[in-house]
């Protein structure tokens, strides 16, 4: 790895094809320094990267290209959104989406070594496939970079570049635990074992989840991701403490950085092990907690789609789904309050008109109840989603849809 400045940047870029694509670490790791020197340096190009956050480049000429949109991507017009779950968005790489440029945040080097520090997922695929045709590796060298173990250290002789930077690592919003995220979050805890194994995402609920689970023991994680509430299950001592912590993305507070950082108990791994749905199966007890914007009276779920217009994407929810069903005493939980409170509508509904994320969870969990779904006929399906999760305002309205559907007798 060669150090370099910004002002060098410019050079550096300057063999690159028309158009190249460039993939770039995302979530709360983006590395926004290096990006806006490339976004001025180059007048086109395909930016890559999942969940972007504010301050991702956004104008003329610029394609901007995900798997799982974010915030910084989802009301662009220049939105390019490749369905894929994510345990196989590693193979776009090699297939239709090469990259000619990575860009890395790292920690700074250590015997030879630099750390993806909070965010590994797809980038360890991503400097495969660049290395493999020529590409050019770019890292962001930040101190503020916890040093993570697993696959995030990266040789340094596999990068081209570095160039040093001393920002402060982004955070995700406290989101408050509300009433409802707590009745929710407690329901779903009431049916997690001691000696399971978590998938949780972040957020109010999967935090009120997290809280609820502190009075367990032997607990294990593995997850794509995991934010601050790992850290009171482990203060609690909810967690088994000879089993690592399996994640491939992490983002909360500066207190978790730094708890993180150099800790041989949370291991980080690519994408295609976190998200393998047959590695997935082989935890016990998976529980993997999702959420869904609806579902539908066949137990169908969409947590993609808002109007026909992309939100997100399958992240790494059917993954999970799978894997932890195969799991011995796995679960798969979908959990999301029965009212949407800012478009004031069910979030249970006849049937889903937008395309689906994923379908039949183990149960569906609301404020209102738990309703079992697996192992269920699809009248009782239908009923226990109508008696026990959804809003009683609208429950005559889907017993009458229910009918119409032939879910329901009369």
């Amino acid at each position: 790895m060669r150090m370099i400045t910004l002002e060098e940047l410019t050079g550096v870029l300057a063999a690159l094809p028309a158009e190249p694509r460039v993939v770039a670490s995302g979530n709360f790791a983006s590395p926004h320094g290096v990006l806006r020197a490339i976004d001025a340096a180059l007048p086109t190009y395909r930016l890559h990267t999942l969940n972007a956050q504010p301050g991702t480049p956004d104008r003329e000429g610029v394609a901007l290209e995900t798997s799982f949109v974010g915030p910084g991507m989802r009301r662009s017009p220049r939105l390019v959104y490749i369905p894929s779950r994510l345990s196989l968005v590693p193979r776009l790489f090699t297939t239709t989406c090469p990259p000619d440029v990575v860009v890395l945040h790292t920690s700074p080097p250590s015997a030879g070594k630099v750390s993806l520090g909070i965010e590994v997922n797809i980038l360890p695929a991503a400097i495969e496939a660049a290395r493999e045709r020529g590409g050019l590796v770019i890292a962001q060298v930040n101190p503020r970079m916890p040093y993570t173990f697993g696959d995030s250290e990266i040789p340094v002789d596999h990068i081209d570049v570095g160039i040093e930077v001393d920002h402060a690592l982004a955070s995700p919003s406290k989101v408050p635990v509300d009433d409802v995220s707590a009745a929710i979050g407690d329901r779903v805890a009431t049916r997690v074992g001691d000696g399971s194994t978590l998938q949780l995402g972040i957020g109010a609920v999967p935090d009120a989840v997290l809280s609820g689970l502190t009075a367990r023991r032997g607990l294990r994680v593995w997850s794509e991701m995991f934010s601050d509430g790992v850290l009171e299950l482990d203060r609690s001592g909810a967690l088994d403490p000879d089993a690592p912590i399996i994640s491939s993305f992490i983002f909360g507070s500066p207190e978790l950085y730094a708890w993180v950082d150099r800790n041989p108990r949370v291991q980080m791994r690519r994408t295609e092990t976190t998200n393998e749905p047959s590695l997935i199966a082989r935890n016990p007890a998976m529980t993997s907690v999702n959420t869904a914007l609806q579902v539908d009276l066949y137990a169908q779920a969409n947590a993609s789609r808002v109007k026909g217009r992309i939100y997100s994407g399958f992240g790494g929810q059917t993954d999970f789904i799978v894997g932890a069903f195969h799991s011995k005493g796995g679960q798969a939980i979908l959990a999301l309050r029965s009212w949407h409170p800012r478009a004031d509508v069910s979030t249970i509904v006849p049937m889903i008109e937008e395309p689906v994320t994923s379908f039949q969870a183990s149960a569906i969990v609301t404020e209102q109840g738990a309703a079992d779904i697996w192992g269920h006929d699809e009248r009782t399906q239908a009923a226990h989603l109508i008696d026990r999760a959804a809003h009683p305002d609208v429950r005559d309205e889907l017993w009458e849809e229910a009918r119409a559907l032939k879910l329901a007798g009369g």
